[in-house]
């Protein structure tokens, strides 16, 4: 329905909005560092801008001008890109994704029909992405859990891998499996450290960090920031590190990707406390009876039947 030349679709924390897991295929894939890092120091069409409609043209916002993009000037007008279509994946829950397509001379540019085409298809694309990281948090025995260990990346200030820890490249692999023969991208790496770069340059607020899945339930969270050294802080290399998600983040995102309300969110809270029905009736100012009305709701919505299930599944087992 919408031609391309190429694409990149990106999974994105749902409350930093700083990429984790992509999906992609474009010609510049040798400077993919240098993409990213462009990418998030231009806010023309940012996704974290993006609002009603969900979808914008880099010809259209920039009236023609394409230089007025950061990211087409020093990269994109040398493969001879002539359009950009950004969708962004946002509901009430957070931003899950966000979807570029490329076009490249001599082919048209985008049309308003195919925009409008491709802002329909956010809601519903939405809905599913989310719904699709809920079921993740499914539970594992322990000899099913993944071994943990220190995940550490050092990246120059233009995003080069200078060094890493030896288990890196098992997760780096477990999150974008490289094609036979190649070494594993490490695309998270790059999108927090170009974050911690957009937070330093006042183009983005959020912090460098992202949760992300790995497998079989484990979910890790990257973050970025500069070493300490001498000279400028610009110059200084930035370290990623990827360790396991904490409880509250875990349920935070599970809470999230299940499309809980604010207030059953709340009774997580309790729940995750230690809270029996008289306590969270109590410090919610319920009756008994409404708590468990309100976790009939949560089970359906998470699809467990239990106490014990949902709390295995919200905190990992």
């Amino acid at each position: 329905m919408v031609a391309f030349d190429a694409h990149a679709w990106l999974l994105t924390d749902p409350v930093t909005a700083v990429g984790a897991a992509p999906v992609a295929d474009v010609p510049w894939m040798r400077e993919l560092p240098a993409q990213i890092r462009l990418k998030y120091a231009s806010d023309v069409n940012r996704w974290t801008a993006l609002g009603e409609p969900p979808v914008a043209l880099l010809a259209e916002a920039t009236a023609g001008n394409l230089a007025q993009s950061l990211v087409w000037r020093d990269l994109l007008v040398r493969y001879g890109v002539s359009d950009v279509a950004s969708i962004v994946l946002r509901d009430g829950f957070g931003c899950w994704a966000f979807l570029e397509l490329w076009r490249t001379d001599p082919g048209p540019r985008f049309s308003e029909a195919e925009a409008a085409f491709l802002a329909d298809l956010a809601q519903p694309l939405t809905r599913a992405m989310r719904r699709c990281q809920a079921t993740t948090f499914a539970v594992r025995t322990a000899r099913d859990r993944p071994r943990l260990g220190p995940v550490v990346l050092v990246l120059s200030p233009d995003l080069r891998v200078r060094t890493q820890t030896p288990q890196t490249q098992e997760y780096l692999r477990a999150l974008v499996p490289p094609a036979e023969g190649r070494q594993p991208i490490p695309a998270v790496a790059y999108n927090v450290a170009a974050q911690l770069l957009a937070v330093e340059d006042g183009i983005d607020a959020n912090p460098a960090t992202a949760r992300v899945h790995v497998s079989d339930g484990l979910w890790m969270t990257a973050r970025a920031a500069r070493l300490d050294g001498p000279g400028s802080a610009r110059e200084r290399d930035i370290v990623v590190t990827l360790e396991q998600s904490s409880a509250a983040e875990r349920v935070d995102l599970f809470c999230r990707a299940s499309g809980l309300t604010d207030r059953e969110r709340e009774l997580i809270d309790h729940l995750v406390a230690g809270q029996d029905t008289r306590e969270v009736a109590r410090r919610m100012f319920l009756s008994e009876n409404t708590v468990q009305d309100h976790l009939k709701a949560i089970f359906a919505k998470t699809a467990t039947r239990s106490r014990r299930a949902l709390l295995s599944q919200a905190l990992g087992g």
